[in-house]
């Protein structure tokens, strides 16, 4: 009756209903028919409440949301092209890495799209690439700044599975390398075989460039810096992220008025407020199914079925992928982790490189069709049918394919700054 309860919650999740609702309402089935502890969940939520990490959260978020209504993507799309505009393909690969380092600091993919996708898009086509590849590069390119730090699903996956926050920043550089490194010469390639124009380097440009963007680009530098030298913990870097970032935004470069930092609080809290409900329901749900032993009932079969450690992993990543084609992310990080992560260390995954696996899997799956939410958002975006989409994609994802699979099978890459 439990699965059956949790199929029907995936059922609604699918369909639209609002994530905590469902899992609330999970939570009462269970209470009504399972004998669940109503407690467990205000527990849960009291733990997190007191969870230093968890002020992260909120300050991140904000901080992501005043970047993307300033004019912080102009100017590093700015210095990108200055720098690797003479590129053959520059401008895909200025794409590519300011997607990845724009969603990294927003934590959100549908504003990665939203703001530099209007951008990107028209000096695309100026720069004579084909529509339907720079369609296909900037809807996948929304979610490849998820494995870099500070990442908001990264911190969500540390909560949820417990595991050290700052073991899995450096977890996901390289893998995250290793999808926008395979991206840009596949972008290369393309731009070479369809004789895409070169821009001249100038070194004024440049010089021009990096004092435009000046007071911006010391953030990831002191924030990261911070981190892994010891200086400051997550939580404090996100404090320092917050106020950094207000400053530049506001007394700096002003590109955005006192007047509007109101309604910037309240959309970026709208997004936290909804990630906390989600987190507090799902883990003292997540708390109540250890109890009830649902996840070793799960490996008993996954034993009884599946032997081999390579075929768990097939498995896993195809129900991942589908998972983050269905799912938004947050939710499925939630939902997902608890009940899986029990079962991968049972086949001796590290938890650290399982988390990597999860948010390469929802990164990739956020784009696939035909529910991939990048598609979507790209659709409304650049008000092109979602069809053309889903064809300007496949290539994209099939060389996501290729890095997920690295990522799986050579734990290597996601351990070894680690050691």
């Amino acid at each position: 009756m439990i699965l059956l309860a949790i199929l029907a919650a995936l059922l609604f999740m699918l369909i639209g209903v609002p994530v905590f609702v469902v899992i609330c309402g999970l939570a009462l089935y269970l209470f009504f028919a399972g004998g669940i502890d109503l407690s467990a969940i205000i527990i849960e939520m009291h733990r997190m409440a007191t969870t230093p990490v968890l002020v992260a959260i909120p300050l991140f978020t904000f901080a992501g949301y005043l970047l993307s209504e300033s004019g912080a993507p102009k100017r590093l799309i700015r210095l990108s092209n200055a720098v690797l505009g003479w590129l053959p393909g520059g401008l895909s690969v200025i794409a590519l890495i300011s997607c990845a380092v724009f969603t990294a600091l927003t934590g959100a993919t549908g504003l990665t799209i939203i703001a530099l996708g209007g951008i990107l898009l028209p000096a695309m086509t100026r720069g004579k690439y084909p529509e339907i590849f720079s369609l296909g590069l900037l809807t996948t390119s929304g979610t490849l700044g998820l494995l870099f730090p500070p990442s908001l699903p990264l911190i969500i996956y540390a909560i949820v599975a417990k595991v050290r926050i700052d073991q899995l920043f450096v977890a996901g550089i390289l893998p995250g390398i290793l999808l926008v490194v395979l991206l840009s010469v596949f972008s290369i390639t393309r731009a070479v075989k369809a004789d895409v124009p070169k821009t001249s380097f100038q070194v004024s440009e440049v010089f021009s460039a990096l004092k435009e963007a000046l007071w911006e680009l010391p953030l990831p530098v002191v924030v990261l810096g911070g981190i892994y030298s010891g200086k400051f913990a997550v939580s404090e870097a996100a404090a320092i992220t917050a106020v950094y970032v207000l400053i530049v935004e506001v007394i700096i470069y002003r590109d955005i008025r006192w007047k509007d930092l109101p309604e910037i609080m309240k959309k970026s809290m709208v997004l936290v407020g909804a990630v906390l409900i989600i987190l507090g329901a799902a883990m003292g749900l997540s708390n109540y199914l250890i109890d009830a032993e649902i996840p070793m009932q799960l490996l008993d079969f996954f034993k009884t079925q599946i032997e081999s450690k390579i075929l768990f992993l097939i498995v896993l990543n195809l129900f991942l992928l589908a998972v983050g084609c269905t799912m938004g992310i947050f939710s499925a990080l939630v939902v997902v982790v608890p009940l899986l992560s029990p079962i991968a260390q049972a086949y001796g995954i590290d938890p650290i490189h399982l988390g990597i696996i999860f948010l390469a899997n929802l990164e990739i799956g956020a784009s696939i069709p035909p529910l991939g939410i990048n598609l979507f958002i790209a659709s409304i975006r650049f008000d092109k049918p979602v069809l053309r989409l889903y064809v300007a994609s496949l290539p994209f994802i099939a060389i996501l394919l290729v890095a997920l699979a690295l990522i799986t099978y050579i734990p290597w890459m996601s351990l070894v700054l680690l050691n």
